[in-house]
This record gives C-alpha cells, structure tokens and sequence, in this order.
C-alpha cells in the first residue's frame, strides 16, 4: 500500500495537493475509479476513490476512514544538529520509522551547525511517514537554544540528559519508567558543557547512560529511541 499525505484532507474537499496529485497522476498513473489512501498525519488513514484524475488537483470520494488513537506515551527527542546535516536527516528517518512523537533541535556551547532548514528535514519525516505507513507525523518544533529549552516545564514528563562526562548516571532503560512520557537530551558532536550538564540537573533532568561505547550523537538519539520505544513494546 502507498499513503498519500494531505494534512488538512477532511477540511479542504477531499483534494490532494499540486504535489501529491502530480505524483499520483503522472507518477504513479492512477486513473479515475481507482482507489488509493490517504494519511492526514494526525491519526487517520483514509480509503478514497478518484473522481477526478488531474495533474494539479486530484479530486477524491472517501469510502472509509480509520483513525488510530495517540500511543499512551510521548517520545520526545531534543537532539543537536549535527555538522553533516544528513546524518541528523537519517536519524529523524529512522526515528520516524520506529516510532516518536517529537524532535526538538537544540543549539549548544558546542555546537558546529548552527542553520537548519526545517522544510527539507520536515520532507525526510513525511517521506519516512507513508513509506513505514504511519497514522501520525511526528513533530519537528522550532530550532531553539539550549537555555530556552532547559527551563522550560515539562508537565507529568520523565526529564534525561544523556552525556559523556563521569558521573553517577543510570542506563536509560533502567531509569525509564513504561508508558509515560520522556525527553531525552542528546548533545553536539563535543558533548554537553559541563555547565550544560549542570543547569540540567538543577532543572530536575535525571543524568543517563546509553551504553559503554561512545556514539556519534545521531546514533545515541536514535539509540534513545529505539530504547524507549522496545520498553513500550507489548506482545
């Protein structure tokens, strides 16, 4: 099955966008009668039949519609951008595929990347969205520093910072609690200031361990992840 993708889909018509009808015409060639799904990104997964089958508006009559409910918990991410950009695009890929609700990216005192373009990596999670066929999108929130970030109060959340610096610090599996919601910090190619590290503790973040190796930062976040989200797992 190929999902489509219109955010606003039960709102706008039942239309695809220019891209998306572009796509579904002249790419995939489908012809009116034809029936294809659609994702809104935000839980439902429509079941629609064409019957107007135009390049730049491809018109479409819903058959079913199923909505999936939000998982029980959260899995927030707050990640610094790596120096080679497509190494923070194959983490938000993967970390799509498996499964998050949230990715933040942070500016750190160590950080080498300072720009990101938000449209690009926003493509890399909806493109691994309809290709792993999920009901939601996660969402990529604003670039934003450290300090912003650290103060800011994280409601019925489990608070990590994950580093590399000596300390008492606890595997994040054993720390994480099932079911309920996390942020997990993953710092720059130079790792978390120690005073970054240290305003996170004050702000009640629990210091954790991800593992004897030492990880590039996009491997670490995608280790946090997958982590979390095998603790949530149930048979």
């Amino acid at each position: 099955m190929y999902l489509f993708y219109e955010r606003n889909f039960s709102n706008n018509g039942h239309i695809l966008s220019p891209d998306e009808s572009k796509h579904c015409v002249k790419v995939l060639r489908h012809q009116v009668g034809d029936c294809i799904s659609v994702m809104d990104g935000k839980g439902s997964i429509f079941k629609a039949e064409i019957l107007e089958a135009a390049p730049k508006k491809c018109v479409l009559k819903v058959l079913e519609t199923k909505t999936e409910k939000p998982r029980p918990f959260s899995i927030h991410m707050v990640v610094a951008p790596t120096k080679n950009i497509d190494r923070l695009e194959w983490f938000l890929e993967k970390a799509t595929e498996i499964g998050i609700e949230q990715v933040t990216p942070i500016l750190c005192d160590h950080s080498e990347r300072k720009v990101i373009k938000p449209e690009r990596l926003e493509k890399v999670i909806v493109s691994a969205a309809k290709q792993s066929l999920k009901s939601y999108i996660p969402t990529l929130n604003p670039l934003t520093t450290y300090k912003d970030f650290i103060f800011r109060e994280q409601e019925n959340t489990n608070c990590f910072i994950a580093h590399c610096e000596e300390s008492s610090k606890v595997l994040l599996k054993n720390a994480y609690q099932q079911n309920s919601n996390a942020v997990v910090l993953i710092g720059p190619e130079g790792d978390f200031s120690p005073q970054e590290i240290k305003q996170a503790v004050e702000n009640k973040y629990q210091e954790i361990s991800l593992g004897k190796e030492r990880l590039r930062t996009e491997t670490a976040a995608l280790m946090g992840c997958a982590t979390l989200n095998l603790i949530n797992q149930v048979d």
